[in-house]
């Protein structure tokens, strides 16, 4: 690690200038941008079944691009702690009339794919979505990896510990960052990844992690930023920001934009989220911050 753990440097993900492909698409990341939360699950932690129907999942993400998301983030399995399994048949049936819908109404955005199944994940990309978020790391699923090194779609390369049904029941590490550090490295290096371009990098907020653990990872965000790839931090409306505030998730919002101004700060390069005005709101404030020349 060429950064000491706890002491970013004060680089942000704005003096990056790259684009990323995603499919047929490329996603310009010279400055930091959202990606939207729409879920089409019944059990999400904040917005659980809000979207089921056709026309509100299109009301909502029509919301989510006019707000400035240039990524629709599609979740047809909770993935909150404690949450149970859903078959393979039923995350389809979820998630592919929402993706045809949303290539067909949206053209321009970036459709990018919550799921864990490789198998799942390349009928997507077929269809069009031109990201692949894999909370798992490949663990969940052996053909991953191989299936995502044949596709056009960006990668979400993300660090959990345990699975949902338990992830939170007893997380430890000895130091969070540099084992979260040395599990990116692994799998880049030693399982295919490597020669892989577009990989997007995932701490994963609240996946296994305390809440301490979750700060730590927070003031260390920039060390990720050694692989060459974008930082994505998703902290919005989750416990890490309830347990200290004592708030619930509908109540979480100020809370959220205070951590995405750290994490923009830290070097994030995409803010998954569920209000995008307030995101992209921080996202300008802080690219101010930097064009001042203040935060040197």
């Amino acid at each position: 690690m060429e950064h000491k753990p706890g002491s970013p440097d004060k680089g942000t993900a704005f003096s990056v200038s790259a684009t990323l492909q995603c499919g047929t698409k490329l996603l310009d990341l010279s400055a930091p941008v959202v990606m939207g939360i729409l879920n089409v699950t019944p059990d999400s932690f904040y917005d659980g079944g809000n979207y089921k129907d056709a026309d509100n999942l299109l009301r909502k993400a029509g919301k989510l691009v006019k707000e400035g998301a240039a990524i629709i983030d599609i979740g047809a399995v909770s993935t909150r702690p404690g949450a149970a399994e859903v078959s393979e048949d039923e995350e389809k049936s979820r998630l592919f009339p929402v993706i045809e819908a949303l290539i067909e109404e949206f053209p321009d955005a970036i459709i990018s794919v919550d799921t864990f199944r490789a198998g799942i994940a390349r009928e997507c990309s077929q269809m069009g979505a031109g990201i692949i978020n894999d909370i798992s790391g490949g663990q969940f699923d052996a053909g991953m990896f191989e299936m995502i090194g044949k596709q056009d779609a960006a990668y979400v390369l993300m660090h959990i510990k345990g699975k949902p049904e338990t992830m939170q029941e007893n997380p430890v590490y000895d130091y969070v960052t540099k084992e979260i550090y040395n599990y990116f490295s692994e799998l880049l290096e030693k399982r295919g990844l490597s020669g892989k371009r577009n990989i997007i990098l995932d701490p994963g907020f609240g996946f296994g992690k305390s809440v301490s653990d979750n700060y730590r990872l927070l003031n260390d965000l920039n060390i990720f930023r050694d692989f060459g790839y974008p930082v994505l931090a998703g902290i919005s409306r989750k416990s890490m920001i309830n347990k200290v505030l004592g708030t619930k998730p509908d109540q979480a919002l100020n809370g959220t934009s205070v951590l995405n101004t750290i994490a923009l700060l830290n070097g994030a390069g995409i803010l998954r989220v569920h209000d995008v005005k307030e995101a992209m709101e921080a996202i300008k404030l802080v690219g101010a911050l930097k064009q001042s020349g203040l935060n040197t």
